[in-house]
């Protein structure tokens, strides 16, 4: 008999340090068998149910997270960045919760607008935007587009019928240091036009000559996984200086000032995130300071919060399909999923962290890597982490702080469907998108 079958009083204290607060939802709890539950649902019975791997995604803590930054930002406008996670029903509660959408393809507005969000806080970006998805976001009315090219401002200038607000994308020259495929904040990158450039002062030209086109203001996103918010105060005083610069040059106040995401999460335990409260007090003192020194009028400002709504919010279950010990090498823990569903591990070597969800195991760890079932060398979902030494085949493993672009990233390669997504609240489960199947592969395969 174990000491927690004795004293049953115990369980709660010893098993709560293994959920660290700052990467899983804050409804994670255990139940009186040891099983990790989400929003008052057992994850093992979730796996059972749907089977694995499957995405789990807690409504209560995305509207969480949506109201967070209606606190810290009362005077902005807080636009989700949809490219994270898209579905109905996450449309419909961040829309519920007072946010806007940002969209970055058709398929992604025609989601949007299922949902029900109303077309003026939908915004359209993207570095590429085909014709016919300008013209399907302008026949909808969507409140704004981001002019990322010159040549987007002739297609607009084509199909616009009515008066088109649009912001015009700069790359303020901000290094934020992080890996090269997500520092979007350079001068060197494929997004928008360098500040201060002929490029940009071209664009804003002939977005100035055009009659159905209305520049309310500039746009810039300085990269992800950003933890350090004065990147954002440098952003304010470089814009709100070029705001003051076409004001002068054309006679015009732009309102609106877009300030983008990429505010970090925490993947695993100790990883720095964005302090929210902070970021808020360093952008109104930019603010504040900026338009003082440029005698310019406070804009409205707008954040594009993507990942930092739903990462923490989903968490994905895997079923473990074998336990190899390599002599003298790596132990690796075979799981059902990998890449396909995960692929951000191979694409940016991000770390997460796993734990065995249907039991709480209390003999010895053993330091294990959790891999994936294709046939890739790096397909790898966790690095080093701590397991069970007796983990066995079929048992669930968690994986936490998988609620961005996972399902938006993920893939069909060898063959196999995309995990379905569950959400779950007040104890009940709704499942938001089902599993993709063999049958859905074949359909679209017309040999």
């Amino acid at each position: 008999m174990t000491l927690l079958e004795i004293f049953p009083s115990l369980r709660s204290g010893m098993l709560s340090p293994r959920l660290d607060a700052t990467i899983w939802p804050c409804e994670t709890h255990y139940d009186d068998l040891g099983r990790i539950t989400i929003g008052g649902v057992a994850l093992a019975d979730i796996a059972d149910q749907y089977g694995t791997p499957v995405y789990v995604l807690d409504e209560s803590e995305v509207r969480r997270r949506c109201r967070a930054y209606r606190k810290y930002f009362p005077d902005a406008e807080i636009i989700y960045a949809a490219k994270a996670l898209l579905t109905k029903s996450v449309a419909a509660w961040v829309a519920e919760e007072g946010l806007s959408v940002d969209v970055c393809s058709g398929g992604e507005l025609a989601i949007a607008l299922a949902a029900g969000v109303d077309p003026q806080r939908i915004m359209l970006h993207g570095s590429g935007k085909p014709f016919a998805e300008l013209e399907a976001a302008v026949h909808a009315g969507v409140g704004r587009i981001v002019v990322d090219s010159i040549t987007e401002i002739t297609l607009l200038a084509a199909v616009a019928t009515r008066p088109q607000q649009v912001l015009l994308r700069l790359s303020p020259d901000i290094d934020v240091h992080g890996h090269p495929a997500v520092r979007t904040g350079v001068a060197d990158q494929k997004f928008g036009f360098p500040l201060g450039s002929v490029a940009a002062v071209d664009a804003i030209d002939r977005i100035m000559r055009q009659p159905m086109l209305e520049l309310v203001g500039l746009h810039c996103h300085l990269g992800s996984q950003i933890h350090d918010p004065d990147f954002y105060g440098e952003a304010v005083r470089r814009l709100i200086a070029e705001m003051s610069r076409v004001r002068a040059e054309y006679g015009r106040t732009l309102p609106q000032l877009d300030l983008g995401g990429g505010h970090a999460v925490a993947y695993r335990c100790g990883d720095a995130e964005m302090n929210l409260p902070v970021l808020a007090d360093i952008v109104e003192d930019s603010l504040d300071a900026a338009c003082a020194l440029n005698h310019f009028p406070r804009p409205q400002i707008s954040l594009e919060p993507g990942r930092a709504i739903v990462a923490r919010a989903g968490v994905t279950l895997y079923r473990v399909m074998a336990v190899k010990h390599v002599e003298g090498g790596h132990t690796f823990v075979i799981a059902d999923g990998g890449m396909n569903d995960n692929p951000r591990v191979a694409l940016y070597g991000a770390r997460y962290d796993a734990v065995v969800a249907n039991r709480h195991p209390t003999g010895p760890h053993m330091t294990a890597t959790v891999a994936g079932r294709y046939c890739e060398a790096g397909d790898i979902l966790a690095a080093d982490v701590s397991l069970p030494a007796d983990l066995r085949p079929g048992e669930v493993l968690a994986v936490p702080c998988t609620g961005a672009y996972h399902h938006s990233l993920a893939s069909t390669y060898n063959g196999v469907g995309r995990p379905p997504i569950i959400s779950v609240r007040n104890g009940r489960c709704h499942e938001q998108i089902r599993r993709e199947t063999s049958a859905d592969l074949l359909a679209r395969d017309l040999g």
